[in-house]
């Protein structure tokens, strides 16, 4: 049985890596009894894939990884399971069974929604409407959005414009803040970074990441018809 799991990532839990977090989840699932399926061979691991690595610092309420089971609790057993054997800064929101022929979160992941906002709003240097018309220079007006992304072993040009699917003011009245969604997955991945550093040369402020936090939302694959749906919403729960 092939099971999706969601869980949300905050508070000082954001500096932990990537790796470090798989290693805590394996753990988790021999804590709360998960009958988890192990490879098979010298060295059995157990079956469990991540959907799109999170950034050291990025918070989050929508992270996922898939896994395999023998034989699973109900959806709210798990989920209260799991939750008891969390530390503070880690808390499954779900826990769903997928189609037997379901591919893996990571080979379909698409595109991510992100809200980006200053720390301390008292570093913030413009009103809402000022940031608004500077995306609307920066994003919308623009015909292309040309940047040089380096890798290991070279350079190469990008156009953003491509890849980023909205990026506006969220109409926040507590907080203002950068509303993303960007191309994500193992092709075309476009890090928030990325492009703030991008936008911010375009207008007369310094981009100093450290006063911005970065919220990733939410995960999505892309339909046959061109829109997207959360991982969450290709499983269904498991009733007791």
């Amino acid at each position: 049985m092939k099971i999706r799991i969601k869980f949300r990532k905050y508070g000082v839990i954001k500096f932990i890596g990537h790796l470090d977090m798989m290693r805590y989840f394996q753990k988790a699932m021999r804590r709360a009894d998960i009958d988890i399926v192990y490879s098979e061979g010298f060295s059995p691991h157990q079956i469990m894939s991540f959907a799109a690595p999170l950034g050291v610092g990025i918070v989050s309420d929508g992270e996922y990884f898939d896994i395999e089971v023998h034989s699973s609790l109900s959806s709210q057993d798990a989920v209260k399971a799991l939750n008891q054997t969390m530390v503070e800064g880690v808390e499954v929101l779900s826990y769903r069974r997928l189609p037997d022929d379901a591919k893996t979160a990571m080979s379909i992941v698409s595109a991510a929604d992100y809200q980006v906002y200053y720390k301390n709003p008292q570093d913030n240097p413009f009103s809402p409407e000022q940031w608004q018309e500077a995306i609307k220079t920066f994003y919308e007006d623009a015909a292309e959005i040309l940047v040089t992304k380096k890798t290991k072993k070279s350079e190469k040009q990008m156009d953003l414009k491509q890849l980023v699917y909205c990026f506006q003011m969220d109409s926040n009245p507590k907080r203002p803040c950068f509303f993303l969604r960007l191309s994500t997955g193992s092709i075309e991945n476009v890090k928030p970074e990325l492009l703030l550093e991008t936008f911010y040369q375009s207008i007369p402020t310094d981009y100093e990441p450290g006063k911005l936090q970065i919220h990733r939302r939410e995960v999505y694959t892309r339909r046959s018809d061109g829109s997207f749906l959360a991982l969450e919403d290709m499983g269904e729960d498991i009733l007791a």
